[in-house]
């Protein structure tokens, strides 16, 4: 574990963040600002909290959910009801202080509230107020609500997921809730460096359905490009072949992927082949011409030695490829363990192990500084630190305000 007491200050250090966001893909961009040094104060439902807490098995043996622990360390948890005036005072107190008020609530869903961005504007001009919904704030399905897997299908990323043969796929993990969270963490900082420049926050908007068919990156351009719908090619490259899953001996699984006809020769030299100088075969347009029979052929081939061979001729001769892990594998890596993608919470306390933060800043790291907070852990905090004493925080929870 780091030595958190000899770490430099983080890039966001300084920086106050609101999180009245729920579930993954809010909470996931939160977690990065927390992780990257800014102080996250996460508003839960009184004795409720965060569906997630509830999304198990499996937990740790505090009963926090690893769903829960996935996204939510670095923050502390206060319970309010916002639906009571009482409630909605506590939070507009909260963002007079903030620099960042993140919300995933249904496109109107705070405005009974006073708490949208048109009602809090004029009085918080610096605000940067972080909306993320399933179809944005504008269009036809604006009011709609979103869930990651019902995106995956809507925008095209499960017609071109799963075998060619069989029915689409989503991606195992709710990728477009996590790329989503990404998008509008980097709106977020935009938006703080714009305010150096104008002194003047903003609405940061993103929609689960923008990221999502912002993903289909190639295979959207290749229709855009040619107006034909793109197939389900399983675990092949649209572009690109040989770009794929093979089999070795035995049927352990790899990855062989040739980007350019030099790796293509390398990979047919390796073979003792000579399908590059093959008309059929020597460029990459020409192999995507010909895909099912230049990969029939390496299938053959491939089925002669078992993985562990091949993986090790590949990469001498310089040809990228490499296992297929299951995530035991993955997280036990050699690499993964000396990148610190494993973080132990432990030492705090916390029964809590989790994943690390890739993003790698030489001069103000990412830190780690406290574990996912049991529900409401910081509540009697945060209002003594906005002028409430023991009574009045006493009365709050009488009547269920906290």
């Amino acid at each position: 574990m780091t030595d958190m007491a000899n770490m430099p200050e983080g890039a966001l250090h300084g920086i106050k963040v609101l999180d009245l966001s729920r579930v993954l893909a809010g909470p996931s961009c939160t977690q990065v600002l927390a992780d990257l040094g800014a102080e996250v104060i996460k508003v839960e439902r009184p004795h409720i909290g965060d569906e997630t807490r509830h999304w198990a098995p499996p937990t740790f043996s505090d009963d926090t959910s690893a769903y829960y622990a996935t996204i939510n360390r670095n923050k502390k948890s206060l319970t309010v009801d916002i639906t009571t005036p009482a409630g909605q005072t506590i939070i507009k107190q909260l963002i007079a202080d903030s620099d960042i008020l993140v919300e995933n609530f249904k496109v109107g869903g705070l405005k009974k509230y006073g708490l949208d961005y048109d009602s809090l504007k004029q009085d918080h001009p610096r605000l940067i107020y972080a909306s993320l919904t399933g179809f944005g704030q504008t269009g036809p399905d604006a009011k709609r609500p979103g869930y990651d897997y019902i995106v995956q299908g809507l925008s095209g990323l499960m017609s071109i997921t799963g075998p060619s043969d069989g029915e689409p796929h989503k991606v195992g993990v709710a990728v477009v809730d996590l790329f989503a969270g990404l998008q509008l963490t980097i709106g977020i900082q935009a938006a703080l460096i714009a305010r150096e420049t104008t002194g003047f926050g903003q609405q940061v908007d993103v929609a689960l359905l923008d990221s999502a068919l912002a993903m289909l990156a190639n295979v959207g351009m290749n229709h855009l490009a040619s107006d034909k719908i793109p197939p389900r090619l399983g675990n092949q490259h649209p572009n690109i072949v040989p770009y794929q899953v093979f089999a070795g001996q035995g049927e352990a699984h790899f990855i062989l992927a040739c980007g350019n006809d030099s790796q293509f020769a390398k990979l047919c030299e390796v073979l003792k082949v000579d399908w590059h100088t093959d008309s059929r075969f020597a460029t990459n347009p020409q192999r995507v011409a010909n895909r099912t029979l230049l990969c029939d052929e390496l299938v053959n081939k491939f089925s002669e030695q078992p993985r562990t061979y091949w993986l090790e001729v590949l990469d001498q001769a310089g040809i990228p490829c490499g296992a297929i892990h299951n995530v035991a594998e993955a997280l036990a890596m050699p690499q993964a363990l000396a990148r610190e993608m494993i973080v132990d919470f432990t030492a705090q306390g916390s029964p809590v192990r989790a994943l690390g933060n890739p993003i790698k800043l030489s001069a103000s790291p990412v830190s780690y500084r406290t574990p996912p907070p049991q529900l409401s852990e910081h509540t009697d905090s945060t209002l003594a630190d906005l002028g409430y004493d023991s009574e009045m925080i006493a009365k709050l929870k009488a009547d269920g305000i906290v």
